[in-house]
């Protein structure tokens, strides 16, 4: 489903992402991981279209979206969702996950039309609140969730745009550790539906879930396989825990 080649992005003479060659097999839960500073993030920036690469190229089903930005790829099905929550504050949750869905539709920009009159767009809205536990909040606005229930809410607005592949980045950075699990059991119940792609440094969650796993360490990768290569791998035992260990 997704593919690079040679993909590189260089800020002046540091290359924080350098020669990446992956691949993402429709269907799976691929997790990226590594030290901080792998180049993890940037890559991500480099698959959205949040930045564009030095070198290299980059394709999704077959067509190369090198030089599509971040709206164009997410018209063709790559979600993104981000380190940091991502939602707006001062809209209700509801209206969060309806302007997603509405921008799906040949209706966006029909400034004479109520948004409330597109029932296509609610209902899709309702469904995706729903499956995340959100429907009884509709009402409220996002900035009153706890942090937990905004991570689910980023999660329902990045569904809400139809996607067909997920880019997860460090989806539970800054949730307690009960709300990280409930949040990962979300996930795992999405990659039955979705080709995702996860940045995560809660081990024992990645381990649990990935079917394959990338490392990166200085911008290149390090190792690909199934976590129990990963867990056996010296390279990556070093970039971890140091060469002696």
């Amino acid at each position: 489903m997704l593919r690079t080649r040679d993909l590189a992005k260089r800020f002046g003479a540091h290359a924080a992402v350098d020669g990446v060659d992956l691949e993402i097999r429709e269907g799976t839960l691929h997790a990226i991981i590594g030290p901080n500073g792998a180049g993890k993030t940037t890559l991500f920036n480099l698959l959205s279209g949040e930045l564009r690469p030095s070198a290299g190229t980059i394709a999704f089903a077959g067509r190369d979206v090198t030089r599509l930005d971040a709206t164009s790829r997410s018209q063709l099905g790559i979600g993104r969702s981000f380190q940091r929550t991502n939602v707006f504050p001062k809209l209700t949750v509801f209206e969060n996950a309806r302007l997603a869905a509405q921008s799906r539709t040949k209706h966006s920009a029909e400034f004479w039309r109520t948004a409330a009159a597109l029932a296509a767009v609610n209902a899709r809205t309702e469904a995706v609140l729903a499956e995340f536990g959100l429907l009884e909040h509709r009402a409220r606005l996002a900035s009153e969730l706890a942090g937990g229930d905004q991570r689910l809410l980023e999660l329902a607005i990045t569904l809400a745009t139809d996607p067909v592949l997920l880019l997860l980045d460090e989806p539970s950075q800054g949730l307690s550790p009960e709300d990280a699990r409930h949040l990962i059991d979300r996930i795992g119940t999405l990659a039955a539906r979705y080709t995702i792609v996860l940045i995560e440094h809660n081990m024992p969650l990645v381990m649990r879930l990935a079917g394959e796993i990338t490392v990166m360490n200085f911008g290149r990768v390090l190792a690909h396989g199934t976590p129990d290569a990963i867990r056996a791998d010296p390279a990556v035992r070093a970039a971890y825990l140091g060469k002696r260990a």
